[in-house]
């Protein structure tokens, strides 16, 4: 029954050695790596260059609203 089963669906063309077989290990190996770069990249947190200009631009403008509250008195 498994023998005729095989040989009925052909799922030979489905093995390694056979074109169809190295694509889907070729892109199951590309799938890995972009879920791999996925989980190293949120779990370094790594902030991107406009992040930072934000983030920078908010303190800036935090410090100058402080300065105008509490001028330096001479």
């Amino acid at each position: 029954m498994i023998t005729y089963l095989i040989t009925a669906l052909d799922l030979k063309i489905f093995s390694p050695s056979e074109p169809l077989g190295i694509l889907i290990l070729f892109l199951g190996l590309v799938f890995t790596s972009m879920i791999f770069y996925i989980i190293y990249a949120v779990s370094t947190n790594k902030e991107s260059l406009e992040d930072k200009k934000i983030r920078t631009k908010k303190e800036d403008l935090r410090k100058e609203k402080i300065g105008r509250l509490f001028p330096k008195k001479k």
